[in-house]
Parts: structure tokens; C-alpha cells; sequence
């Protein structure tokens, strides 16, 4: 079994309307050193013994779990998760 972690980020290139709210909100509670806020999406995957995971995954996000046109991904596979 492996435990995927998949983390969903918009691009540098594209702006953040959600982000600049929870900024603007930050610094409206006194949390002036925040520079920036980005949102994204943080999603756990439990899977089944595969041949080639990361084939797998990066299909899995390419097709599915993130827009690559405005959003990268990445992620990280711990071996050996037991359910």
C-alpha cells in the first residue's frame, strides 16, 4: 500500500483573488508581516500496490485532480501505509 500526498497550487502567473482576501484579512487582525498568501488544495490518496506509482499519480493529476493550465501539482509517496 502507499500513502500519496498531493499539494494543487495555483501558478506564479496567475493571481490569487482568494489568497489577497485572506492577506487582506491577516492584516486587518494585526498580521502586517504576512507578504503574500497563496491557497491550494491538499489531497491523501491510499493506494494499492502498483507497478509504477508515480505513472499513476501524475496521471491521476494531469487528468483529474489539478487544472494544469493555471495550476501546478507536486506530491510525496510513503511506502508500506497499512490501513
Amino acid at each position: 500500500m502507499y500513502k500519496v500526498k498531493v499539494y494543487v497550487t495555483l501558478r506564479e502567473s496567475v493571481l490569487d483573488p482568494q489568497g489577497g482576501a485572506v492577506k487582506r484579512a491577516l492584516h486587518t487582525k494585526g498580521y502586517k508581516e504576512v507578504e503574500e498568501v497563496r491557497i491550494g488544495k491538499y489531497m491523501e490518496l491510499t493506494l494499492t500496490d502498483t507497478s509504477d506509482v508515480e505513472k499513476r499519480i501524475d496521471e491521476m493529476c494531469s487528468k483529474l485532480l489539478a487544472n494544469t493550465v493555471i495550476e501546478d501539482y507536486r506530491y510525496e509517496i510513503e511506502e508500506g501505509v497499512t490501513s
